[in-house]
């Protein structure tokens, strides 16, 4: 994630040069597309199109992560962010937060209450704010947990109360019989309203002492109802995707602002009570969205990641820290001479991801309820680090990954911008190492996505593989505030892709950034999927990426106007594949022309086509037109038939289109 903005191609683009790419008039050239189905140019990865996941704009907390209770463990800068105190009294009845320091390596506080059974008194108690409010549904279970011990003397109990944003009580239950010992504690209960900024209420009743952490509510519709899991809309969209590789924790998650901030997975994994949340590192980086109340609980760690990848059928992507923190914020580096440590927890990782249950982290993973490997192939070192502090590190990894697991694939940065000194630098470096595959990434302007749809075709065939690894069109600039997931930009997207799928023997893995944003708690824009509390949409950008990640096929062959790539001629930009599966061709066609084109395809190479074959089209006349929580399917696919006559068929690309077309051959 580019966090500064250093290029002049970064500045914002007028409306009226979209089009500036375009290399012939339409009355210029032919009207006959034609496909060489029968000649095979590249084979497609099976992870191609992915998705990219870092835990910014609330997409972890308060996000994917389906947890209500924002600060359980009271670990936050401050132990009551997020919590206020109800009906505070100084006499006899109080909350003090106790810390252990030391004593504990992990939740060094917790809540230490004193009550007495006045029925005079309202009950002290505590309430939760949730991430910019919680929301619940009616008639769905919500699971409330609390680890508890008696404090000391008398007997407390709890009372648990769900409050709508009107004060109204709208789920109940209570919980008793605490011990001197540290022990978790559950109740569940039903809500009987739907809000999206309910709060929870913990009071304390009885007479005594009670000492109580990690305060938790989450709702029993999880994704796949797992206990304490993910948020099952938010799920389900990256399900429908079809991703063939889930990239993870990030961005510049894993660098952190210094060294002592990075993502370290083994903090992450175990028994979530003994995930140490830390400060997100987004929390401050974008003075116009400062959210200080935005830390990482790990609730969502290293395992759900693989459990995740693992469920929607996509390939686990890990990105380890190389050594270095974000070169945008403090440049820490470590000594070459005690990356050690950072070297042990990319080969530790790969024991955990695959190794037997009887090592050492293996058996962390079956103990987590996975025995069987998560069969991980690929490994990413470094973010988007650049120069020769990163080379020198990235070699000291090569050395004992290669020698201990060299059937994993490494993936290599080659910095934050997509050209420049740096970038050549990294690629010639990295190009003399024999590097496996090299991370690019690029956020520009819509024109040049359109500009560099020939980006890769005359990369070095035999040369390192390519992963796209972050790119999304600004339609202002690089971190404006003010960047719309507009359709200018997706169909942008749309057509700078046709270049990566006719590059597939270069560009093995591609995948938009970010992936999430809260409307409420985002710290960058334009985003792949937005959501409050209760809903959730995908923007014209995701159903780009959607259109390629369900029409993948296998093979990548000729598709031709004039006998020229089709990459700007007549505005319009074209792929072809073949789908050896099921026998299917394949035709992505982008029109970026305000009109409407008719084309004839005529297809070489096979005996016959189906008679009817199935065409998707994404479009809008308003380049502007943005979906949202409102009108979340104002630009989505809509499918339709079309005719084929022997091995030809006529199109009419509509104005401004992304079009997908499957026949049977």
């Amino acid at each position: 994630m580019i966090t500064r903005i250093r290029k002049p191609l970064l500045l914002i683009l007028a409306a009226t040069s979209f089009f500036a790419t375009s290399y012939k008039s339409i009355a210029q050239s032919s009207n006959v597309i034609t496909v060489k189905a029968n000649e095979i140019k590249a084979e497609i990865q099976p992870t191609m199109w992915g998705i990219f996941f870092e835990d910014i704009n609330f997409g972890a907390d308060g996000g994917l992560y389906s947890e209500l209770v924002k600060n359980r463990s009271f670990e936050f800068f401050t132990p009551l962010m997020g919590w206020k105190v109800l009906n505070r009294q100084r006499d006899s009845a109080k909350i003090i937060f106790v810390n252990v320091g030391s004593k504990s390596p992990y939740n060094t506080r917790y809540a230490h209450v004193t009550v007495d059974d006045n029925p005079a008194r309202k009950l002290v108690g505590l309430s939760n704010e949730g991430y910019r409010g919680m929301g619940v549904k009616k008639d769905v279970q919500y699971n409330f947990s609390v680890f508890a011990r008696n404090g000391g003397e008398g007997n407390v109990s709890l009372q648990i109360e769900l409050v709508s944003a009107k004060g109204a009580t709208i789920g109940t239950a209570t919980l008793g019989g605490f011990t001197d010992k540290w022990e978790k504690h559950s109740v569940s209960f039903t809500s009987s309203a739907t809000d999206e900024r309910a709060q929870l209420n913990v009071m304390f009743k009885g007479k005594g002492k009670v000492d109580v952490d990690m305060i938790s509510l989450f709702p029993q519709d999880t994704w796949k109802n797992r206990q304490n899991g993910l948020r099952s809309d938010l799920v389900q969209k990256l399900a429908d995707m079809k991703p063939g590789f889930l990239r993870f924790p990030g961005g510049c998650i894993v660098e952190g602002r210094e060294l002592e901030t990075r993502f370290q997975w083994k903090k992450t994994v175990g028994p979530v009570e003994n995930r140490t949340p830390v400060v997100n590192r987004w929390n401050t980086e974008f003075k116009h969205r400062l959210t200080t109340d935005y830390f990482q609980t790990f609730g969502l760690g290293f395992f759900e990641y693989f459990q995740l990848a693992e469920d929607i059928g996509a390939e686990p992507l890990p990105i380890l820290n190389c050594g270095m923190a974000c070169q945008f914020n403090s440049g820490e580096v470590a000594p070459l001479d005690q990356l050690d440590a950072y070297i042990k927890d990319a080969v530790d990782l790969i024991e955990f991801a695959n190794g037997p249950v009887d090592s050492a982290w293996g058996k962390v993973r079956a103990e987590m309820g996975h025995p069987a490997p998560f069969n991980l192939k690929i490994l990413g070192i470094g973010n988007e680090q650049w120069d020769e502090q990163y080379i020198e590190r990235y070699k000291e990894f090569v050395k004992v990954l290669k020698a201990k697991y060299p059937e994993i694939k490494l993936v290599s940065a080659a910095g934050p911008f997509p050209d420049g000194a740096a970038f050549n630098y990294a690629w010639k470096e990295l190009k003399a190492l024999n590097a496996e595959i090299i991370d690019e990434h690029y956020y520009a302007n819509p024109a040049w996505f359109l500009k560099n749809a020939k980006r890769y075709d005359n990369y070095d065939r035999k040369g390192p593989k390519v992963f796209a690894g972050e790119y999304a069109a600004q339609s202002v600039a690089i971190a404006s505030p003010d960047n719309q997931n507009n359709w200018r930009c997706a169909l942008a997207e749309a057509a700078f892709m046709t270049g990566l799928e006719r590059n597939a023997d270069v560009v093995h893995l591609a995948s938009y950034a970010p992936l999430f944003a809260h409307v409420e708690g985002w710290q960058w824009t334009p985003d792949l999927i937005w959501f409050d509390n209760l809903r959730s949409y995908g923007t014209p950008n995701y159903y780009v990426q959607k259109m390629y990640g369900t029409n993948k096929g296998t093979s990548v062959v000729p598709i031709t106007m004039n006998k020229e790539v089709m990459a700007g001629t007549d505005s319009l930009y074209a792929s072809a594949c073949i789908d050896k599966t099921t026998n299917e061709l394949i035709l992505k066609l982008v029109n970026t022309s305000g009109k409407s084109q008719s084309k004839s395809v005529v297809v070489d190479g096979v005996k016959r086509l189906d008679a009817v074959g199935k065409m998707t089209v994404l479009q809008s006349n308003d380049l502007n037109k943005v979906n949202s929580l409102d009108e979340p399917m104002a630009i989505s696919p809509k499918d339709s038939q079309v005719a084929v006559k022997g091995k030809k068929l006529n199109l009419s690309l509509a104005p401004y289109s992304f079009n997908v077309v499957r026949i049977k051959m």
